[in-house]
């Protein structure tokens, strides 16, 4: 069979498989050839994996046919061969308890995928929320030529006349719902016109935000993140990453070519400008690991901070995804960075052969008002901030442009809740002892104590407050908060209180005092009664039941890392390549 040394070209990993001519090879290729394969394409071509996380349950990926087929059309064109396989899809809108419990499942399915299977490349078709982090980290893991095709964001959602932003828009018309500002027939209203077209969240949320952090590591084409899910562009960048990943294993441009250390810290500075998700930190941060890059939480302090935001986006602004991609999408705001000196690492290699510089330097702007100039930002620093202190030991973030900056330095009283249950129990109780200057707590929705960490730390405030006019209060956890919801919300408080952190000790009515912009966050109770109440503190109580019912939830609790390490598996960490393992035959 023929060899792809003979030529010059990087040896196949699909040879061990198909390139021989005893039984094993037989076996292999005649099994393929059921399909209707012909032998040709077993000739020394690139085998090329399409990764696709598509699901009727997962309706942001509810497309990825369409644009698996193009992909394969680019991959034939290039002169490869394109075989399609599904993992795990991980989709938020469905999932229960939240898509980040399964992210690390998913990205095993994805890892052992790449690995036991004869494919010299792969294209991860990727985008609701943590299927983007889920599939790059499991290619991480082996280190493959890897490129990454998003879905795209839907079309603008409309509500009577006017443009609505998928997620932002449930949580502003829930609040004015308790507030007696809207009945409830309004609010229903908006829930067809929300949701009007294939793609993801067309707000800055977890997913454009996972597809702005993928385009500026550089492991997609130019222009990935923003292209609308259903416009005709979206298939053509299909078709030209098909045509890319196959020129990627001749050159052997494998995945830590392009996830560098510098390319982490593009992201970084990138995620500050576009006003993306908290989820940000976590995801980047798991991805790193695997890719062996050593990458910190105190990093986005260090990197981010003082960068203006500039995209003028829901859920820190005005506009939606369409906007932004017709005002030049993320190519622009990496020009205006860059321009600027702000972009920290412009010669990052990206996964079209060229630097991150070469691919935006002359990219076109068309809109000001969604994609602003630095002296007109639309937060003067959206850096994501990152908190320390007795309450927060291994840290905890602040998303700045979804914060109201009278809160982003505060004191006030804790009034606690020990879960969500007890959150849900109490929080529009008229009898609750609340004021608008009062620090919302909530503990044990961290790794641990709400297997997963879900998406609830941007708890909706007390009726009895909105009805007086409150729109924002602090709030504080170790859970998640979407990327479509706003507030000033403190997050990923770490060690968890499930974990025996400090957040496990706060009683209501102690005092807590936060300073973003100094990095605070303080319980103000002397250092020996915040160790007495940890001492009777069980951490274990709250995870108990969870840990005790087995099962993939039992592997979670006991292996699953702190917010501030990514929350991977401890046995996951790492890059373990993409050695072939020995046949079975």
């Amino acid at each position: 069979m023929a060899s792809s040394e003979t030529s010059g070209k990087p040896a196949l990993r699909s040879a061990e498989w198909f390139g021989t001519a005893d039984k094993n090879g037989f076996m292999y290729r005649s099994w393929m050839k059921n399909q209707g394969i012909p032998d040709h394409e077993f000739q020394g071509k690139p085998i090329i994996g399409i990764c696709n996380t598509w699901s009727e349950l997962t309706p942001c990926n509810a497309h990825f046919r369409k644009i698996a087929d193009h992909v394969k059309q680019g991959v034939l064109e290039a002169g490869g061969y394109p075989v399609e396989f599904p993992v795990f899809s991980n989709g938020e809108s469905n999932l229960r308890p939240t898509a980040m419990f399964t992210r690390n499942l998913a990205s095993m399915d994805v890892e052992e995928a790449i690995r036991g299977n004869p494919i010299d490349a792969v294209v991860l078709l990727v985008g609701c929320d943590k299927t983007t982090p889920a599939l790059l980290m499991g290619a991480a893991s082996c280190d493959v030529p890897t490129i990454v095709v998003t879905g795209g964001p839907m079309l603008n959602g409309k509500q009577e006349g006017r443009d609505i932003g998928s997620g932002t828009v449930v949580w502003r018309l829930s609040e004015e719902v308790k507030a007696g500002k809207i009945s409830m027939h309004d609010f229903m209203a908006a829930e067809a016109g929300m949701s009007r077209s294939a793609g993801t969240c067309n707000t800055m949320g977890t997913a454009s935000t996972m597809a702005c952090m993928a385009e500026s590591l550089g492991v997609s084409l130019p222009h990935n993140a923003a292209i609308p899910a259903v416009d005709s562009r979206r298939y053509v960048l299909a078709h030209l990453s098909g045509n890319r990943i196959v020129d990627m294993v001749n050159e052997d441009m494998r995945l830590s070519k392009i996830l560098t250390r510098g390319a982490f810290e593009n992201a970084i500075r990138t995620n500050a400008a576009i006003g993306g998700s908290t989820n940000a930190v976590i995801h980047l941060k798991a991805i790193a690991g695997r890719m062996g890059v050593d990458l910190a939480l105190d990093d986005w302090t260090r990197i981010g901070r003082g960068t203006p935001t500039l995209v003028d986006l829901q859920p820190s602004g005005r506009f939606l995804m369409e906007e932004f991609y017709y005002a030049g999408g993320l190519p622009a705001v990496l020009r205006r960075l860059g321009e600027n000196d702000r972009l920290p690492n412009k010669d990052a290699l990206t996964v079209n052969g060229r630097t991150l510089w070469e691919n935006v330097a002359d990219a076109p702007l068309y809109n000001d008002a969604v994609i602003r100039p630095l002296d007109k930002p639309l937060v003067e620093d959206g850096g994501m901030c990152v908190m320390h202190g007795n309450l927060a030991p291994k840290g905890a973030v602040l998303k700045p442009s979804a914060a109201s900056p009278e809160l982003m330095q505060h004191r006030g009283r804790a009034v606690v809740f020990e879960d969500f249950d007890d959150y849900k129990a109490r929080i529009n109780d008229p009898d609750l002892d609340v004021d608008a200057d009062s620090v919302l707590v909530m503990k044990h929705c961290g790794p641990r104590g709400y297997h997963g960490m879900a998406e609830v730390g941007n708890m909706g405030l007390p009726a009895k407050l909105l009805e007086q006019g409150v729109t924002d209060m602090v709030r504080l956890s170790d859970a998640r908060m979407s990327g479509t919801a706003y507030g000033t919300v403190v997050l990923h408080v770490a060690p968890e209180a499930a974990a025996g952190g400090p957040l496990a000790a706060v009683h209501d009515g102690d005092w807590i005092e936060l300073d973003a912009y100094a990095g605070k966050l303080h319980l103000d109770i002397e250092d020996e009664e915040l160790q007495a109440r940890l001492a009777a503190h069980d951490p274990t109580q709250a995870s108990r039941r969870i840990a005790s019912s087995g099962g993939y939830r039992q592997l979670y609790i006991e292996h699953v890392l702190q917010a501030d390490e990514g929350c991977d598996f401890d046995f996951l960490v790492g890059c373990r390549g993409a050695e072939v393992p020995r046949h079975s035959h």
